[in-house]
């Protein structure tokens, strides 16, 4: 019988697991190739013979996205595996079309298809878009979980941008473990807020191996997403966040309106930063899709090390890179720090900015005066110091997960922002899950 010919669509993450759930050992299909878009040079490499599997003795070629229509023709594919996340219904249809004009048929992977069962309960933490507080949100239900004596591993959503036979299966206990992995900003911005409360996180490509070795040493196991990607684990409990600073995106973003519908707890995050009309319209969204879902409201208050020396000065804002670029946001925690403590001027570094950086900004136009914190590469991580340091000011606000002065060097005086998970009235999200698990 004859092979389908599969191409996977993808930016490292989806692609993979979709690849190693449904198609690596299945003789009746040929994966010929995958795409990568969204994360910079992430394209031009291969997928490993160690992960592809027996059927794949070369491994898989990794080609960057603009070469999908030559490749669909070349290969003679037949289906295109749509695998990535955070992207409007709109921009799906649009690749759809594109894939249908050169001759191969679209495709999405479901849950069913892909979701992964594990040994232990599982608790998945997943959003509507990048940006509405999953890592907050997961650092709260591990807390309330080890207030009831749980041993609690993380599994994150993957980031394996680098190379990738050499983080098939990664495990997370101590700082000094980012950096053998050489971890991204981004990785690190995930990973290191857990470490410092000591739990265990692991990470990868091969969420098979990951999900074996975390039940090893956990009682309950959180999947901590990514994007707003559907959970890789079939959940006991699926949380999924929802952003009235973003009203309407919970119905207009791809697989995030999946999330939705799926979910057991709908929280609505930033209550207090938000307007009354954009909660309502939140409300209003998820009765509609989920009226059998537990709504939950919840806030992230804002806290820095020092505000009297926020008040008057002229700032710097450096703020979470996904949560700008594809994230789409034109501010974050940093710029909300700034004007609630008072600062006199915030200054708008974008004449300033270096290479990659200014490349960002340019490619994102809706990214207000501020520096997305973006770091896949030394590259990139010399633009953003050399960006952040050419600008004058009085201080530089860190609105980032981790303390981005231990990884680049700031010459002007650095203040960290932080943000957690708070309720806001009842039922509160811990006693959902004591309920739950109880």
């Amino acid at each position: 019988m004859e092979k389908t010919r599969v191409l996977i669509m993808g930016a490292a993450g989806r692609d993979f697991h979709n690849f190693n759930t449904v198609y690596r050992d299945d003789e009746r299909y040929e994966v010929v190739a995958f795409t990568a878009t969204q994360i910079p040079k992430i394209g031009g490499r291969t997928y490993p013979p160690e992960l592809a599997g027996k059927l794949y003795p070369k491994g898989i070629p990794i080609h960057a996205e603009a070469m999908l229509e030559e490749l669909i023709r070349e290969h003679k594919v037949d289906d295109v595996v749509f695998s990535y996340s955070d992207v409007t219904h709109e921009y799906v249809m649009h690749k759809a079309s594109l894939v249908l004009a050169a001759g191969a048929d679209f495709r999405l992977l479901g849950p069913k298809a892909t979701y992964i069962k594990s040994k232990k309960p599982l608790i998945s933490i997943c959003a509507v878009r990048t940006g509405v507080g999953k890592s907050q949100t997961t650092r709260y239900v591990i807390a309330a979980l080890q207030e009831m004596g749980k041993k609690v591993v993380a599994i994150r959503h993957p980031m394996p941008y680098g190379d990738l036979g050499k983080q098939i299966c990664q495990r997370f206990a101590k700082l000094e473990d980012l950096d053998k992995h050489e971890c991204t900003i981004e990785e690190r911005e995930e990973y290191e807020p857990h470490i410092n409360k000591g739990v265990v996180v692991y990470a990868g490509v091969d969420y098979g191996k990951i999900l074996e070795e975390a039940e090893k040493e956990a009682d309950i196991i959180i999947w901590d997403g990514g994007n707003n990607d559907l959970s890789f684990y079939k959940p006991d409990l699926h949380i999924v966040l929802v952003d009235p600073h973003r009203a309407g995106h919970e119905l207009s973003y791809h697989p995030g309106e999946a999330n939705l519908r799926m979910a057991d707890i709908a929280v609505i995050n930033k209550i207090t930063t938000a307007k009354p009309e954009w909660i309502a319209e939140v409300q209003k969204n998820i009765a509609a899709v989920n009226p059998t879902a537990t709504v939950v409201k919840c806030n992230s208050p804002i806290s820095v090390e020092k505000p009297e020396d926020v008040k008057g000065k002229k700032v710097l804002v450096v703020e979470d890179g996904p949560t700008l670029t594809h994230g789409e946001m034109s501010y974050g925690a940093g710029m909300l720090a700034a004007e609630h403590f008072g600062a006199a001027e915030i200054i708008d570094p974008r004449p300033l900015a270096s290479g990659t950086i200014k490349a960002t900004l340019e490619k994102f136009p809706h990214i207000g005066p501020l520096i997305p914190a973006m770091g896949y590469h030394e590259e990139q991580l010399k633009d953003l110091e050399d960006s952040i340091n050419k600008v004058e000011c009085d201080l530089v606000l860190i609105g980032t997960p981790i303390d981005l002065r231990q990884v680049i060097k700031i010459q002007r005086p650095a203040m960290r922002v932080y943000y957690d998970l708070a309720d806001h009235g009842e039922p509160t999200l811990a006693e959902l899950i004591k309920k739950k698990l109880n």
